[in-house]
């Protein structure tokens, strides 16, 4: 079968992230099974037009405006393809509308209030209502969504059929735990695209909540992106520069160690796809600390594998820690089940279904022609 991925971003892309990583690892895993795969992409600087990485291979094109026209040409001088994966990051490629062929939306997460952290009023809300009636317009395109919160706001948008494949994850589950005691320092790690939507000034705000409580705490930032220098600033202005540590993009062992080395992993993002480093957290022994947004309240299990705290602010977040720190047995308990419902995650335990349905969605179209 041939299979063609259509996503704004690539791996390769300077500003890739765990959407991107995912896609990958899906995509590799049907070039594996012996199908032809490819991936069509915006350019950017330096790209290379066309390449292979892990057997999948690229193309890239246009960029913000022009993307969906050079997508169309090269199209157009393809063999055909037996599915078209059109994935949204907020603006679809209207796939359905030029492919001629089986075609499915692939989306991690649907924006709203993500639009607000980016833009003003009133791009932000023709963001928003755009995205409502693209998802109306897609109704009848079968979905495929890593979480249920993701399936419930595209139903309620109108979507009819949308199928659930929680994210796998990279990180490797420690062999054996570790003695993690809650001793002073509490140690605290954010692990994000350093962007508006990942709220990391709030982790940082959640340092000197915790001092303010006589809380000894500290915070390991690993991520780069366009907010480092305000968070930097941020920090500077709170009395954190001793407290609050930027480690900009760390290699995958390096960021493993970091996360085992913590108490926790905060996480207060607008909402996410999944929260995949919810899960490599898990897997080094480290719960999580979130927020109640979706993709949070999937990849976390309320008091079981980490915390989702009442309210979105950095007082909650405190709040929940100081609770936890005075029952030492629970976080031992948390930090035990965390880690042994990652291993549910793994590549190895999600690929196959992922790659049996969408082999499913393929053989439909042919199905139908026959």
């Amino acid at each position: 079968m041939r299979f063609l991925m259509l996503n704004w971003r690539d791996p390769a892309n300077p500003t890739a992230g765990g959407a991107e990583r995912v896609s990958l690892a899906y995509l590799s895993a049907l070039a594996q099974r012996g199908h032809e795969v490819f991936w069509f992409a915006n350019d950017f600087p330096a790209a290379k037009p066309t390449e292979e990485i892990n057997g999948v291979q690229f193309a890239r094109g246009g960029g913000k405006g022009t993307s969906i026209v050079a997508a169309y040409r090269w199209f157009r001088r393809q063999k055909p393809f037996d599915l078209v994966i059109d994935q949204h990051h907020g603006i679809p490629w209207y796939a359905p509308w030029w492919c001629g062929t089986k075609c499915i939306a692939y989306i991690h997460e649907v924006l709203g209030p993500i639009w607000n952290s980016f833009y003003e009023w009133p791009v932000a809300d023709f963001g928003q209502w755009q995205e409502r009636w693209t998802h109306w317009l897609y109704r009848d395109v079968p979905f495929w969504t890593p979480s249920e919160s993701t399936r419930k706001d595209l139903l309620a948008h109108g979507v009819r059929d949308v199928t659930v494949i929680p994210n796998g994850c990279d990180t490797v589950p420690l062999p054996a735990l570790e003695p993690k005691p809650l001793a002073a320092p509490l140690r605290l790690v954010a692990v994000s695209r350093l962007a508006p939507n990942k709220r990391v000034d709030h982790a940082i705000e959640l340092v000197r909540t915790l001092l303010d409580r006589n809380v000894e705490a500290q915070l390991t930032v690993v991520g780069g992106g366009e907010e480092a220098e305000n968070l930097k600033q941020l920090a500077a202005a709170r009395g954190l520069e001793q407290r609050v540590v930027f480690t900009g993009p760390l290699p995958e062992e390096r960021k493993n160690e970091v996360l085992r080395q913590a108490h926790f992993l905060v996480h207060a993002s607008v909402r996410e796809g999944w929260g995949l480093n919810v899960l490599e957290a898990n897997a080094m022994s480290t719960p999580a600390v979130v927020y109640p947004v979706a993709g949070l309240v999937d990849s976390t299990v309320d008091r079981q594998t980490g915390w989702i705290v009442a309210q979105e602010s950095p007082a909650a977040l405190a709040d929940a820690i100081m609770e936890v720190l005075k029952s030492p047995d629970g976080y031992e308990a948390c930090r035990v089940k965390a880690w042994e419902r990652v291993k549910e995650f793994q590549w190895e335990v999600v690929l196959p279904r992922a790659c049996d349905w969408l082999e499913e969605q393929a053989a439909k179209k042919r199905l139908v022609q026959a």
